[in-house]
């Protein structure tokens, strides 16, 4: 029992990609061209922003977003402390200082009463990140960053499709980085990502600095990096996009037999969907005790299954320079030593979940 199959996405795309690629091989056109263009696009389109900008992967797209919003070394950065290191990361790799926050029970989202407190006059961005699928709460984070004259940097790299009452992920900031990872809810068939805005000129900026700070061959404005998304990725991301929000239905569906199933399992709490959000279910996390005992005996009958993610990034020894400890972060941290992420994709079986469930069911005891 996989707890993700990629194979059966790529078999269903397999036709409409295989002659573009094809097409590629044959003109070498590896580098920018139509399909990048159309992609990019679509892309805009679909999520409702001015300017989409391909780039390698979802690390690189944050740092781009970083730069274009102005966050510089030294600045300050607000974001959840159980999120993925690529979003610390990506503002460690500019200079700049990740601030770490909780985030609430119900939702694991970021706390937007942890923001207000973490403000200091080295502040430049808050970055919500949209984990597991569903949004954060931009509509109350968004006039603590009007108010103290912040820039709001989407992390949108598990929610693609997802929406809330403020809008779609992805355009909910004036700027926001995606991943498109193949586990993601659009997935290349290898790295890539995307920088989305309506600024322009923000949006000049990250194509310039993606292409070692050239907009001109040879000519180089800034000190830039090689982020360009790769052509070949471009098919298999607009054949995948054409069938997104089918797919995300058919995550819905299954989020929603899981939580039937598991609703008379004590001991397994499910995860709560934020009012006014759709998700987009790219992870089903639940919560149990024991965790690692359960999640070995799933192991060992078959089971596949994660854990997103087992330690808080201010906990990890890549960060133990900004001091921080346990106890910091007290919900973020009771929910890393119980989070388990269960089989979640597209093509997931009732049979599959029945499966899944009884050997859970069993595991609690």
């Amino acid at each position: 029992m996989p707890f993700l199959d990629l194979a059966a996405q790529q078999a269903e795309i397999a036709d409409e990609v295989l002659p573009v690629w094809q097409r590629q091989f044959a003109s070498a056109g590896f580098i920018g061209g139509a399909e990048v263009e159309a992609f990019e696009q679509e892309y805009a389109d679909y999520i409702g922003v001015d300017h989409v900008i391909g780039v390698s992967n979802g690390t690189d797209a944050l740092e781009l977003a970083y730069r274009a919003a102005g966050v510089e070394a030294g600045d300050e950065v607000i974001m959840p402390a159980n999120t993925f290191i690529a979003t610390a990361e990506a503002a460690s790799r500019i200079g700049a200082v990740p601030v770490f926050v909780d985030v609430d029970d119900d939702h694991l989202l970021i706390d937007p009463d942890a923001i207000e407190a973490a403000i200091t006059d080295r502040t430049r961005a808050i970055v919500p990140v949209h984990l597991f699928g569903q949004t954060a709460p931009v509509e109350r984070i968004t006039p603590i960053a009007d108010r103290h004259g912040l820039v709001l940097i989407e992390d949108a790299a598990q929610s693609q499709g997802a929406t809330s009452a403020a809008g779609r992920a992805g355009a909910l900031g004036r700027i926001a980085a995606t991943s498109f990872y193949p586990g993601k809810n659009l997935g290349a068939a290898g790295d890539a990502g995307a920088v989305m805005t309506d600024d322009a000129d923000a949006a000049a900026l990250i194509r310039n600095l993606a292409a070692h700070g050239s907009s001109v061959k040879y000519v180089h404005d800034h000190i830039g990096m090689n982020a360009r998304l790769d052509a070949i990725q471009a098919p298999v991301l607009r054949a995948k996009l054409r069938r997104l929000d089918r797919w995300n239905q058919a995550r819905r569906a299954a989020a929603a037999r899981y939580a039937e199933l598991l609703a008379d399992i004590d001991g397994v709490r499910v995860p709560a969907v934020h009012p006014g959000n759709e998700d987009v279910w790219h992870l089903y996390v639940v919560r149990v005790s024991e965790r690692d005992r359960v999640m070995a005996e799933l192991g060992e009958a078959g089971i596949g299954v994660g854990i997103h993610y087992p330690t808080i990034v201010p906990l990890a020894d890549a960060y133990a320079g900004l001091g921080y400890r346990r106890g910091q972060f007290p919900v973020a941290e009771a929910a890393a030593d119980r989070i388990l992420s269960l089989p979640m994709f597209p093509h997931l079986t009732a049979a599959q979940q029945d499966v899944v469930v009884a050997a859970l069911h069993q595991a609690i005891g």
